[in-house]
């Protein structure tokens, strides 16, 4: 029997030793900023989209020859940005990324053949299943995924935001938990907050993985700041509290959970919304 994706991931680290939706950059617009390699980040399973960031990830029980996946925002959705209380799920897609090294060098690509759910409902998540399988990317660009932790992240935790579009990182801790985060017409649940100053993310870094600071798990998904001091509009997300209560500040970014993604996988470790207790809208 194939190894289990975290026990590829262990040996590999014994032998090593070791907008606002943060603003997706328009198709065919150069970068406002030079790309910029932040040396004290690995790049190892980070993407690079054409407009976003984003990663390659495997669940707590993937194996080795199921087809790998990249999460990315619902907002980088090739399609465009999914629409309230809307969803799309198990779609044709052709979309490419860029595998990065763990120096940030563009290694190749890797190929999208499904959306299995995008959406910015109560959370801002796309993930994608890969034509090659986990095997497939390991002999190809020895790179490992990231695993999606199937736990509620805790307050304080030291994390790593790091864009495969910029090829740059940010340091902070998770700072608040947010019931609600309003943007424009979008409303995400539980979201979190950064600390400042380390993790001021700008246009490009949607998509990022939030990473546990030393290891290779992910708690999050980056996915915007309040750029303007504006009050719930596009690009300007405030906090709505339990009693309804707004609150907003320039220059808090955010990021929203994943963990809730494990509630909707089935006893063969597949994505399936109608199962009781399904946490992602649907």
């Amino acid at each position: 029997m194939l190894k289990s994706i975290l026990g590829m991931i262990a040996l590999g680290m014994a032998l090593s030793g070791q907008n606002a939706l943060a603003l997706p950059i328009p198709h065919g617009m150069a970068p406002m900023l030079p790309m910029s390699f932040s040396p004290q980040y690995n790049f190892e399973g980070i993407v690079a989209l054409s407009n976003c960031s984003g990663s390659l990830i495997a669940f707590e029980k993937t194996q080795m020859n199921d087809h790998a996946m990249v999460l990315t925002n619902g907002h980088c959705l090739e399609s465009g940005m999914p629409k309230p209380r809307t969803y799309v799920s198990n779609q044709p897609s052709r979309r490419q990324f860029s595998v990065l090294s763990p120096t940030s060098q563009n290694m190749g690509m890797v190929n999208a053949t499904r959306v299995l759910y995008s959406t910015m409902t109560g959370t801002d998540i796309t993930l994608y299943e890969l034509a090659e399988t986990y095997a497939d990317i390991q002999a190809r660009y020895k790179t490992r995924p990231f695993i999606l932790a199937s736990q509620h992240p805790a307050l304080n935790m030291p994390v790593q935001v790091v864009s495969g579009y910029w090829k740059r990182g940010y340091s902070c801790h998770l700072e608040a938990f947010v019931v609600h985060l309003q943007e424009g017409s979008w409303t995400m649940d539980d979201s979190i907050r950064y600390s400042r100053p380390g993790c001021e993310i700008i246009g490009g870094t949607s998509g990022s993985p939030v990473i546990l600071a030393g290891s290779r798990t992910i708690v999050a998904i980056n996915n915007t700041i309040n750029e303007d001091g504006g009050k719930c509009t596009e690009d300007n997300p405030c906090e709505v509290d339990a009693n309804g209560k707004i609150t907003y500040q320039r220059g808090y970014g955010y990021s929203q959970e994943t963990y809730q993604i494990y509630s909707c996988l089935d006893a063969s470790n597949k994505l399936n919304l109608t199962l009781p207790g399904c946490r992602l809208f649907h």
